[in-house]
C-alpha cells in the first residue's frame, strides 16, 4: 500500500502515456453496389473483421443522414444533404464535401486521417473517393456521392 505521508516530494516527470487498445470487432459483409448482404455458399451472411468491419462502417457511416434515423446516434452519419441550400461554388463544394466526410469518419475512434480527395463532377452529381488510414496504420479507399442541384 502506498504511503499515505510521503516524506519525499513526488517525480515531476509526467507519467507515461497509457497505451490506448482500440477494438475492431466484426460486422456482416454488405455489397453497397447490390444493396443487400453478402451470403456465404451456405446461405449465411458472411462476416468482415478487424480493417475489413472497419472500412464496412466507414462506408456506411458516409451513406447514412445523421439525424434521420433514431436507430443511430446523433454522432452518426453525414449531413451532405445541408450543401443544397448553400448555393457554394464547386471549389466550395468540394471542401465541405471533405470537411463533413471527415468528421463523419472521425468519429470512431479506428479513424486516423482522411485524406487524398479526388472528385468527379457530373453536371449536378458528384463521386469522390478518399483514402482512410485506421489507427493500425492500415489504408483502405472510400467512396461517396452527392447531389448538388
Amino acid at each position: 500500500m502506498p504511503n499515505l505521508f510521503p516524506t519525499e516530494p513526488p517525480s515531476l516527470q509526467p507519467a507515461p502515456p497509457v497505451s490506448k487498445i482500440v477494438p475492431f470487432g466484426r460486422s456482416w459483409r454488405f455489397d453497397f453496389a447490390k444493396g443487400e448482404f453478402v451470403l456465404t455458399p451456405t446461405g449465411r451472411v458472411a462476416e468482415s473483421h478487424g480493417a475489413d468491419a472497419w472500412l464496412e462502417w466507414c462506408q456506411k457511416a458516409l451513406l447514412t443522414e445523421r439525424y434521420r434515423y433514431l436507430a443511430y446516434s446523433d454522432q452518426y452519419g453525414q449531413e451532405y444533404e445541408d450543401l443544397m441550400a448553400r448555393h457554394l461554388t464547386r471549389a466550395a463544394n468540394e471542401s465541405e464535401i471533405q470537411r463533413i466526410t471527415r468528421e463523419t469518419l472521425m468519429v470512431d475512434p479506428r479513424t486516423a486521417s482522411v485524406d487524398h480527395f479526388v472528385f468527379e463532377w457530373d453536371g449536378d452529381t458528384v463521386r469522390f473517393t478518399c483514402e482512410v488510414t485506421n489507427v493500425r496504420g492500415e489504408k483502405g479507399v472510400v467512396t461517396g456521392m452527392v447531389v448538388i442541384p
